[in-house]
């Protein structure tokens, strides 16, 4: 699977919640998709399809006939997806320094004991 849409475009907020369903389980139906994230957002059925629409436009979300419907399957990894915006947000808030990142967040106390016990643990095998 792709880090990012082959076109190169951001996918949006709204356009990541119908991935965040595509992720979970997959293929769906427009139907399943709205099902899964339609009531939270108030959305409707034709805006899960505008949005898969502009899914398949930026080659995120591949479609497959079934019958008179089609089904939906993301082409971009859920893990590479985040990679990328991460190192986005890294570079965007702090001059690419991960490093700054959590400097940033001890600084504003958010993070808790657990999550500095984490990142210790993690550093650790980082390390190894």
């Amino acid at each position: 699977m792709a880090a990012e849409p082959q076109g190169g475009e951001r996918i949006t907020d709204a356009e990541q919640a119908v991935m965040e369903a595509l992720w979970q389980r997959s293929p769906l139906t427009a139907n399943e998709v709205a099902d899964m994230v339609a009531p939270a957002r108030g959305w409707s059925l034709p805006t899960v399809k505008t949005l898969l629409s502009r899914l398949v436009t930026k080659q995120a979300v591949a479609t497959e006939p079934q019958g008179k419907r089609f089904l939906y399957r993301p082409l971009i990894a859920r893990a590479d997806y985040a990679t990328g915006e991460s190192r986005r947000l890294v570079d965007r808030l702090f001059g690419g320094s991960a490093a700054g990142l959590f400097a940033h967040l001890a600084e504003r106390e958010a993070l808790s004991d657990r999550d500095l016990s984490e990142i210790e643990r993690l550093l650790k095998e980082l390390r190894k």
